[in-house]
């Protein structure tokens, strides 16, 4: 409807329509009377119809006019509503956010950021899902999450990455294993020794900068088993099959039946960094991300 009045003009009609009288309705809109009658007649002129009844005496409305207003009375405070809605998501009050993870965000540096996120802004609706990194990436770059935490570093023209952790990397025994001999250890303590570790299509990414760490030292990791996830990982270690290997996140929650012990060396870590697309500017992510920043880092 091209010629379809506009709000200034719908609201000077309800405003009319709620006194029945012209000079009080000029007053609360700030206009001249003569401005605001031309604006009602223009406002019939383009629908077609009467709205009001006006005499000398008194104004009313027309049946017709009364079923314009009953129809339009809210749309003034939709209105309204509709301009607040808009400006919390603008600054980031309100809205959505999409948030993948890894394992080794799960247990502290997501939770923790979320819950911080969550009082801060209770009305963004914020959804999670866990996708390991390479996934992430792919996830990203269809838009199907707006951040991801995933392991680092990561390094690409077209997204912006914060670490958020860099944490020891330990080695998880069977109780009473010889290894438990001494407190802390060294990459060549591992040489020879039988690993469990996470299969390839899980935990590619891990597995990966594993591989560099100890081909950097000259070894070669001897893998004997693999588990696609964490308890399946702890049982085999417990059950006396093999050692592996965790970052220091998921060492709290390892239960009685392994021990863990560092491995020293400064460049034994895993790091997590939190990663979104250069081009994705809305509050919500901005947001999460200085809530995300603000929370002590794990060294």
């Amino acid at each position: 409807m091209s010629n379809a009045p506009g709000l200034d003009t719908i609201h000077s009609f309800l405003i009319v329509a709620e006194e029945l009288n012209f000079r009080r309705s000029a007053e609360r809109l700030n206009l001249d009377q003569s401005a605001l009658t031309r604006r009602i007649q223009k406002l019939e002129h383009s629908i077609g119809f009467k709205l009001l009844e006006r005499t000398t005496r008194e104004v009313a409305l027309t049946q017709a006019g009364q079923s314009f207003y009953k129809d339009n009375a809210h749309l003034l405070t939709r209105y309204a509503e509709s301009i607040e809605g808009a400006r919390r998501i603008a600054e980031g009050k309100a809205g959505h956010l999409r948030i993948a993870y890894m394992a080794f965000a799960a247990t502290e540096l997501m939770p923790s950021a979320v819950a911080r996120f969550r009082q801060a802004h209770p009305h963004v609706d914020v959804a999670l899902q866990y996708i390991r990194t390479q996934g992430q990436k792919l996830a990203l770059a269809n838009d199907e999450v707006d951040l991801g935490y995933m392991i680092g570093p990561f390094e690409h023209p077209d997204y912006n990455s914060v670490m958020l952790s860099s944490e020891t990397l330990y080695v998880v025994t069977p109780l009473n294993h010889p290894l438990l001999r001494k407190f802390s250890i060294s990459p060549t303590d591992l040489a020879e020794q039988d690993l469990i570790l996470g299969d390839m299509r899980e935990w590619e990414e891990y597995r990966r900068r594993l591989n560099d760490l100890f081909n950097a030292e000259g070894i070669e990791l001897q893998v004997g088993l693999e588990a696609s996830n964490t308890l399946a990982l702890l049982g085999l270690v417990a059950a006396g099959l093999g050692i592996t290997v965790y970052p220091e996140s998921l060492i709290g929650f390892l239960g009685r039946s392994v021990e863990v012990r560092p491995i020293v060396h400064s460049q034994f870590r895993s790091r997590t960094v939190l990663t979104w697309k250069k081009s994705n500017h809305s509050e919500q992510v901005r947001a999460f991300v200085e809530v995300a920043k603000n929370l002590p880092a794990r060294h």
